[in-house]
């Protein structure tokens, strides 16, 4: 790759791919170290690093340290599901997204909250409410805890202009988190915000995200009824 401009570390990890599907390095050969691959690609080592620790978070690669890192006898793909804005979602389905915020207060969050943030029954969080909308249609509701120790920037900010999600997603950077889908059947409150009856079957999604070892936030998203959810491997 001499002779051209210096690669980011995603062409790198492209091209490590390539090689490893083209059987250049077949699968449990040791690959050369960061210093080689990063004369090679006439780059910074650390970009090396960034590319190859990627492809180790997807099981492509098996990276130990003094070992070296060798191509996975057997990869496993790890399914990422990234963190949507709404508003980006609904506008690359060529529609018009609304947002109102129904209601923003400071209370001690529920158990089921504090237990899965792992903080003290009756930790007071931000609680948020707020309904997405796609062509002035209900699109989704979403009932959000947050904790503002850990982002305290957000105290500052009127999320009546712009979706905590949104906010965070650009400000508040996050280590780890987990996610569940279900169907569940809408409470009074999410039936009236999403205009169907109390009963009807929702697609729920509950998120966490964490930086390090501090919760950010715990949210429910409940969707209009027909929603479907899609996602790459």
């Amino acid at each position: 790759m001499s002779g051209t401009k210096a690669p980011g570390w995603l062409a790198i990890e492209a091209e490590v791919l390539r090689r490893i599907h083209s059987r250049d390095w077949p699968p449990g050969s040791a690959i050369p170290n960061e210093a080689d691959l990063a004369a090679d690609f006439g780059v910074a080592r650390a970009t090396v690093n960034r590319a190859l620790q990627s492809l180790a978070e997807s099981g492509i690669l098996d990276r130990r340290r003094k070992a070296g890192t060798r191509v996975a006898l057997h990869p496993v793909r790890k399914a990422t599901l990234n963190i949507p804005i709404l508003r980006h979602e609904i506008e690359a389905q060529g529609m018009v997204h609304g947002y109102t915020l129904v209601s923003q207060q400071e209370s001690a969050a529920p158990p089921q909250v504090t237990s899965a943030l792992r903080l003290p029954d009756g930790t007071s969080l931000m609680h948020l409410r707020a309904l997405h909308l796609a062509d002035n249609r209900p699109y989704a509701y979403e009932d959000r805890w947050l904790n503002t120790a850990a982002v305290p920037g957000i105290a500052e900010v009127d999320l009546s202009l712009i979706n905590a999600n949104e906010w965070l997603v650009a400000n508040a950077p996050f280590t780890a988190g987990d996610f569940a889908l279900s169907a569940t059947s809408a409470d009074a409150t999410e039936a009236a915000a999403l205009g169907t009856p109390v009963g009807t079957a929702l697609l729920t999604l509950e998120r966490t995200t964490w930086n390090g070892g501090e919760p950010i936030t715990w949210v429910m998203l409940c969707f209009a009824p027909g929603h479907r959810m899609r996602t790459e491997l």
